[in-house]
């Protein structure tokens, strides 16, 4: 095994070798592109500092290096976060007029939506967030930005008051065009009856697809209804294998793999980790070992402790 990593680990940087030539090949013959692939290269090989100094120097011809840039200054790769300069390059792209940035407009839009919304870079302003993700969804255009539509459900769901009519729908209209994090909301929607009929089999459908994809905030609620259906021998082998995910190393990981946010990778686990305790303390469906139910009650605690208190709770009430 150990041979065979090395010898992926020696063919990849071959390859990049390679692909580095023969742009700098395609450069010296005046290839305009080249400059950007080379750039977006070092990008994609997380070598930020030089794929920065790249992207600065063709910056004025190249609507692509202006994105990436603000992308860069805005998330602190190769260089200091400065949010404002990620904005600003945002918003060039935003208000260019060249036909050749049109295709980059719905991502730029969704990245400052994302900025006011946080307030990072800009004055916080949820209205001016919910106009540009709108404009950045584009009804639903499976070519727009399908963050847009996945954040907008999210937006609606949350907000005060919720708008769970629309949350449904831009859920919908992101999970049709293969959002994941919006294929485990709608199961929930379903399942709760929120924002449209209650239906435990769509429900359901939704939850497992999505968690078969590697949505695990799917995996973790699927956990809980396993449990509270008394299917504790289905329930403890699949809440072990999701609890015993290290959260430091995979939650990242995951979130890059599967473009779902952090913060439900963690709930979830969290979920799965409190389920996976309590058949452990009661001996459900495995052998009861109180010690071992009290490393993965800490855990739940550890990833999300306000779930965790709520969940401790029906527990309490006798309700889990």
């Amino acid at each position: 095994i150990e041979y065979f990593l090395k010898s992926d680990n020696y063919s990849h940087s071959n390859l990049v070798d390679k692909a580095l030539q023969l742009l700098k090949e395609r450069i010296r013959r005046g290839d305009a592109l080249a400059y950007f692939l080379r750039g977006q290269l070092y990008f994609e090989e997380g070598w930020y500092e030089e794929a920065l100094e790249q992207f600065e120097e063709i910056k004025e011809k190249d609507h692509q290096a202006t994105y990436q840039l603000g992308v860069m200054y805005y998330d602190g790769l190769g260089t200091v976060a400065n949010a404002e300069k990620g904005v600003d390059y945002m918003k060039k792209i935003l208000d260019s007029s060249c036909p050749k940035a049109r295709h980059l407009k719905f991502a730029a839009a969704y990245n400052l939506g994302r900025a006011y919304y946080e307030g990072n870079g800009v004055t916080r302003s949820e209205q001016e967030a919910e106009r540009l993700w709108l404009f950045a969804a584009d009804n639903g255009n499976p070519k727009a930005s399908v963050k847009a539509q996945c954040i907008l459900g999210l937006y609606y769901s949350t907000k005060e008051p919720k708008e769970l009519e629309k949350a449904f729908y831009w859920h919908s209209e992101a999970c049709g065009n293969g959002n994941l994090e919006s294929q485990g909301a709608l199961g929930l929607m379903y399942f709760y009856g929120h924002g449209i009929r209650q239906d435990t089999e769509a429900a359901l459908h939704c939850l497992r697809e999505a968690a078969e994809r590697g949505n695990v905030y799917a995996q973790g609620n699927l956990v809980e209804y396993y449990y509270k259906m008394k299917f504790f021998t289905k329930c403890v082998t699949f809440s072990k294998r999701i609890a015993d995910y290290d959260e430091a190393h995979d939650i990242p990981v995951i979130a890059q793999v599967t473009d779902c946010l952090p913060e439900f990778i963690s709930r979830g686990m969290a979920m799965a980790s409190f389920y996976h305790a309590r058949c452990l303390q009661l001996g459900l469906g495995i052998t009861k070992d109180e010690a071992k139910a009290r490393q993965y009650y800490s855990k739940a605690c550890r990833l999300n402790p306000a779930l965790a208190d709520e969940l401790h709770s029906l527990l309490i009430h006798q309700r889990i």
